[in-house]
């Protein structure tokens, strides 16, 4: 059977992922010594079995050490494998060397957790200039999709809903979550100066008054792009919007402001967070159990792929933005012909 180990602060999640799948719960005993090095001790039995260790990466820095003790640790006692179960994966924002001598995160963020891993189970990454996983992971991983779960919460608690999605990039993504609950969507036209400094335009939405307003986001970090688009919306006549997104982060205060211009604010449990009330184990544990190979990893991409070099061309695959998500059974308009799976990156 599984086990199921939850890293500090994770508890909740994984109690819901092992109920989901069927199995056991274990334990991990972790403190602090005096000069601030850490303990760790699993307590439960795991020779011989496959171990799930189960640790949202936000925020990454502080824990980081103390999974990849935990996980050296589940190796030498005999587990048969070792399986990072990261509802939010962390580092996918320092995707290129944007001033000079720059560290690119991101890469050097991946070759840690494989080589620490033998596989890596995570929900909606968040890609800018990467096509999958695969580009930056040389461990089997599994990509999994929550916006059909937002869909589905959208379509029982909201009545007549409008969707708009935070930019032109996010159209393809946004219009297949409306699809799947059969109501209009729009999308905002964005501009970033900087982590702090956003600028949001909305189009004309009056043909759709009278509907209820949806934000959703795959993440909401600063949360300046909902909260100006919130401020916004009453101008053209709209009741204060629901905001709806998978990774819920809101870093420092943003949260709180947020919710003084937004009617409700709702988010997945990648994250702990007051917002929560989408739960995504029951998505992570039909995945585990299942293994399957789908031959397309589709997530939300925001912008196209840069030029490459020869050696980082070889180890990436291209993505065609006119792919419908694999969770909708819609037709693109443009067809493109299907990159090859990268090796051993999976999604469902």
């Amino acid at each position: 059977m599984r086990l199921i180990l939850p890293l500090p602060g994770n508890e909740i999640f994984a109690r819901h992922l092992a109920e989901s799948g069927g199995w056991e719960l274990g334990a991990i005993e972790t403190r602090r010594f005096p000069d601030g090095e850490t303990y760790v001790r699993i307590l439960s039995n795991i020779a011989n079995r496959p171990v799930d260790l189960v640790c949202t990466l936000a925020p990454p820095d502080d824990g980081f050490l103390r999974l990849v003790f935990a996980a050296d640790a589940a190796r030498s006692l005999g587990a048969r494998e070792v399986t990072l179960v990261a509802p939010y994966l962390a580092y996918m924002r320092q995707d290129r060397r944007f001033l000079p001598g720059e560290a690119v995160t991101s890469k050097t963020f991946a070759r840690l957790v494989s080589s620490t891993f033998d596989r890596l189970v995570t929900v909606d990454p968040h890609l800018h200039r990467y096509a999958a996983l695969s580009a930056l992971y040389t461990i089997p991983t599994e990509t999994l999709h929550a916006a059909p779960l937002l869909a589905d919460w959208i379509a029982a608690e909201v009545q007549k809903p409008l969707i708009i999605g935070p930019d032109e990039e996010s159209e393809q993504w946004v219009s297949a979550i409306a699809a799947r609950i059969g109501a209009p969507h729009a999308v905002l036209s964005k501009t970033r100066h900087g982590d702090r400094s956003v600028d949001v335009e909305l189009p004309d939405l009056s043909q759709w008054s009278g509907l209820r307003p949806v934000l959703v986001d795959d993440i909401a970090s600063s949360g300046d792009t909902l909260f100006e688009a919130a401020c916004k919306l009453p101008l053209q006549g709209f009741a204060r919007p629901i905001c709806a997104v998978i990774h819920g982060l809101f870093a420092e205060d943003s949260y709180q402001r947020l919710l003084a211009v937004a009617d409700r604010i709702v988010s997945s449990d990648s994250v702990l967070h007051a917002s929560n009330a989408i739960r995504l184990a029951p998505l992570i544990a039909a995945a585990i159990s299942a293994a399957r190979n789908v031959p397309r990893d589709i997530v939300r991409h925001r912008r196209p792929a840069e030029p490459l070099d020869e050696v980082e061309r070889a180890g990436i695959d291209s993505f065609p933005a006119s792919d419908p998500p694999p969770w909708t059974s819609g037709v693109s308009r443009t067809r493109t012909p299907v990159p090859r799976q990268g090796k051993g990156d999976s999604a469902t």
